[in-house]
């Protein structure tokens, strides 16, 4: 589903749901930590240490770092590679999944007042 929005929209989604999230009791994420979120609930897994620093751009200690806060917060589990014990998996969690749906449904409820 693709919905058209005016710049001044889009920009105005953005603010009320970026405001809504510093008022709720949920932790602040950087918009790095959000992209890595959304890309281990989103796309399918395997999700690697490696492999996310790939796709953001940045080096492997930039994910630790985040994946260290997103541990801490359990949005996200790290375990070693059975098959690789070189490689580190990224998994969800329940609480990181919840998090993700009231994101959702703040989204969605600011985007139904345009």
């Amino acid at each position: 589903m693709s919905v058209a929005l005016t710049t001044a929209q889009a920009l105005t989604l953005w603010q009320n749901v970026a405001l809504a999230m510093v008022q709720d009791d949920e932790p602040d994420l950087s918009v790095r930590q959000m992209s890595i979120l959304l890309i281990i609930y989103l796309e399918a897994p395997p999700h690697t240490v490696r492999d996310l620093a790939k796709k953001l751009g940045v080096t492997k200690p930039v994910i630790t770092r985040a994946m260290d806060t997103m541990g801490k917060l359990e949005l996200v589990s790290r375990r070693r590679d059975e098959k690789d014990r070189r490689n580190v998996l990224i998994q969800r969690t329940v609480k990181g999944a919840l998090y993700l749906e009231r994101l959702a449904d703040t989204i969605g409820k600011f985007s139904a007042k345009l």
